[in-house]
């Protein structure tokens, strides 16, 4: 009798290695982002009689179904990436590089995954689920198998994927997508081009030495920053569409409007720096105080 796919995981490879092929910190950063969403769904769906009031068990199979979907993805991404990842410092030792898990197992557990993880989300709603299985196809064909290797487009239509997780959580609760969601989603998609790009810059001989055209690679750090507050630039009054559609508080406005100053001065600063990369970690991780902080807000906020 030949060995089904769950016996073929169990065979080699550490819990520890299908763990760190899942990314599992960009997992976790993403549920801050599809809490966020859920939570502004479900004000929706109150404000509409459509319930009475947070649904618990609802959020908690979406989240999870999420979860598993991206993970799904970073297991399929780490399959098709195994060989520039062992052209790069930063990832030739990851489980799918060196070996500790075969080829054949990560696809397994890639599709393993995706399978889990939409049938969960088909319990929540169609809407949800199709949404995981566009952000999949996104983050997995378009971006992976794709653009990762031949455009410098990669950050910005790759971005796509990234900003579906908000927007999942908001259809879960509320069974739609106005103008609150789509809002959500203009903001994650341009914040996401330059938290890539300062990565980019910090990174650019590993990209390199990879052959992976990002920007900084093609066309030089002054090209990167100058493309890097464009997106910045975009970003910050699509941050305020949210109060201005009476889905957030004051609160959030002021947070937005500070954050987003902060933002642009990093943003600017970039053309006077006399460290690129220092400055690009300075940006990096100012990139992710702003998202978290103002996810966080939109929560607190949320009328």
């Amino acid at each position: 009798m030949e060995p089904g796919p769950f016996s073929e995981l169990n065979r080699t490879g550490t819990w520890r290695d299908y763990v760190t092929v899942t990314k599992l910190g960009i997992t976790v950063g993403n549920m801050i982002a599809v809490f966020a969403g859920y939570w502004l769904g479900t004000k929706t769906a109150i404000k509409a009689g459509m319930i009475p009031s947070l649904d618990i068990w609802t959020m908690i199979v979406a989240m999870v179904g999420t979860a598993l979907v991206i993970m799904a993805g970073t297991s399929l991404n780490n399959y098709i990436d195994r060989d520039l990842d062992q052209q790069m410092e930063r990832t030739r030792k990851r489980p799918s590089a060196t070996g500790a898990l075969t080829p054949r197992k990560v696809l397994i557990f890639g599709f393993v995954l995706a399978i889990l993880g939409t049938s969960m989300l088909l319990f929540v709603n169609v809407l949800t689920a199709v949404l995981g299985l566009a952000g999949l196809f996104v983050y997995v064909v378009v971006y992976t198998l794709w653009l990762k290797r031949t455009s410098t487009l990669s950050t910005v239509i790759g971005g796509i994927s990234g900003a579906i997780p908000p927007i999942m959580g908001y259809a879960a609760a509320s069974n739609t997508l106005d103008a609150s969601a789509w809002a959500v989603f203009a903001f994650m998609l341009l914040w996401q081009p330059p938290h890539t790009l300062a990565l980019a810059i910090r990174r650019v001989e590993d990209y390199r030495a990879a052959n992976i055209p990002l920007l900084p690679v093609v066309r030089g750090f002054e090209a990167t920053k100058r493309q890097s507050l464009r997106y910045v630039a975009a970003m910050v009054p699509v941050t305020f569409i949210l109060y201005g559609l009476g889905t957030v508080g004051f609160s959030y406005l002021i947070a937005a409007v500070v954050l987003g100053i902060g933002y642009l001065y990093i943003s600017v600063e970039a053309f006077y720096a006399k460290d690129d990369m220092k400055w690009a970690k300075k940006s990096f991780v100012y990139s992710l105080f702003y998202l978290i902080t103002l996810f966080v807000m939109m929560i607190v906020s949320a009328n």
